[in-house]
């Protein structure tokens, strides 16, 4: 038994969710592993610097925490937004399905 095409459609739309999904995840993943690292490298250049071997690359590893979250949020929120569906299509459509399509 194969699928219907209305079937097709959904899991197609379904994939290209959960694709988006992952590339979000890892989106995510590589922008909080270029902050810990800028971080490390930059305090552990400002130690060099000023003599002051653990106090900036520690001060610099914990600010990068909250940095992080901020934008893991952000990234996170403006991805979702686009990933709405159209409300004013979304309810013709309902209201297809309960007119028998008409």
């Amino acid at each position: 038994m194969s699928p219907t095409p209305d079937q097709s459609e959904k899991n197609r739309a379904q994939s290209a969710y959960n694709l988006t999904l992952a590339t979000v995840a890892g989106l995510v993943g590589c922008f909080t592993l270029l902050i810990v690292v800028a971080a490390l490298f930059g305090g552990l250049w400002l130690d060099r610097t000023f003599a002051t071997r653990p106090m900036f690359t520690v001060g610099l590893m914990i600010a990068s925490i909250p940095v992080t979250l901020v934008m893991m949020f952000w990234v996170v929120r403006a991805v979702t937004s686009r990933l709405r569906p159209d409300s004013k299509q979304d309810t013709q459509s309902r209201q297809e399905e309960v007119n028998g399509g008409r």
